[in-house]
């Protein structure tokens, strides 16, 4: 494999539709990069591809976990990079497809993440369990003793993120800033980047009906089901939290929509933030399909 196509933007803009016609162009299956797609649990809040859809073309990563699999950026970067270079389907072919919103995951296959070791099952259960009993606040507050480097710029609002943090000190005896070297990894295949994007009130109009859909789709129903497993990091998300909150009685269902509506557009704006930083990018509307695959088909080209 020469080059990976990755196709990436914000949520609700559209990804799903233009990968699958650039996949169908190009004859090519779609790797997902989309940290929540990857849980069959899912399928309805995390809005994956449909059955019919995934007919269409092969998707790899979407369904393969349960809630309770830990999985990380890490752990997808080693599988990604497995696939490309042994699976027939990808050392026979000169292009790949890689598509989806998940800015971390996404980073980790096109450049790389630093060398953090893999959390040990007991030291994770330990965590785990002193998160529920002892809350963020402490753990925010541990961390700041432990690795102050950290705390600076951690988002503290994040338990996923703080307890990994103390989970490194605690497992290695090194702060978890001391290990983020920030550099990148050397690959053997050119990355080129399709970025997919609509105009601020477009894209929220989209989100916001998306939300409804989700709804009618049974959205209630699926978060029910997964209701025992919603301390796992796999539901910490937007959408499950607010419905968890529904379901313990905290809020009415409208209520719990318009802040699912409300917490999908902030994210919405931290991906299109995080994306705008990297100048590799071509940015186009999704509609622009024609445009779009012109724009690769001068990339690919040798």
């Amino acid at each position: 494999m020469e080059k990976l196509i990755v196709i990436l933007g914000p949520t609700a803009v559209g990804k799903t539709s233009v990968s699958l016609r650039v996949a169908e162009h190009f004859g090519l299956s779609v790797i997902n990069a989309d940290s929540r797609q990857i849980y069959a649990d899912l399928p309805i809040g995390t809005a994956a591809p449909t059955p019919a859809e995934q007919s269409r073309v092969k998707h790899h990563f979407v369904g393969t976990l349960h809630v309770t699999d830990y999985y990380s950026a890490s752990k997808y970067e080693t599988d990604v990079l497995h696939l490309l270079r042994n699976d027939p389907e990808f050392t026979n072919s000169r292009l790949a497809l890689l598509s989806g919103g998940s800015m971390m995951y996404i980073d980790a296959v096109c450049n790389g993440i630093d060398d953090i070791p893999t959390i040990r099952d007991d030291v994770r259960a330990k965590m785990k369990q002193r998160y529920e009993t002892e809350g963020l606040e402490r753990l925010v507050e541990e961390l700041r003793v432990v690795d102050p480097e950290h705390y600076a710029v951690v988002d503290r609002k994040n338990p996923r993120r703080v307890i990994h943090a103390l989970e490194i000190c605690y497992q290695t005896g090194r702060t978890y800033s001391s290990y983020r070297t920030n550099t990148n990894a050397p690959r053997w295949f050119d990355v080129v980047k399709i970025g997919l994007t609509r105009d601020r009130e477009e894209l929220y109009e989209r989100i916001n009906a998306r939300v409804l859909q989700m709804i009618d789709d049974g959205f209630v129903e699926e978060a029910l089901r997964v209701y025992p497993y919603r301390k796992e990091n796999a539901l910490n998300t937007v959408g499950y939290k607010e419905m968890f909150e529904y379901l313990d009685g905290l809020c009415t269902l409208d209520n719990a929509i318009v802040r699912i509506q409300g917490n999908t557009r902030k994210y919405c704006r931290k991906q299109l933030t995080w994306f705008k930083r990297d100048p590799h990018i071509h940015w186009h509307h999704p509609d622009d399909l024609d445009g779009i695959i012109h724009d690769i088909e001068e990339q690919v080209r040798v």
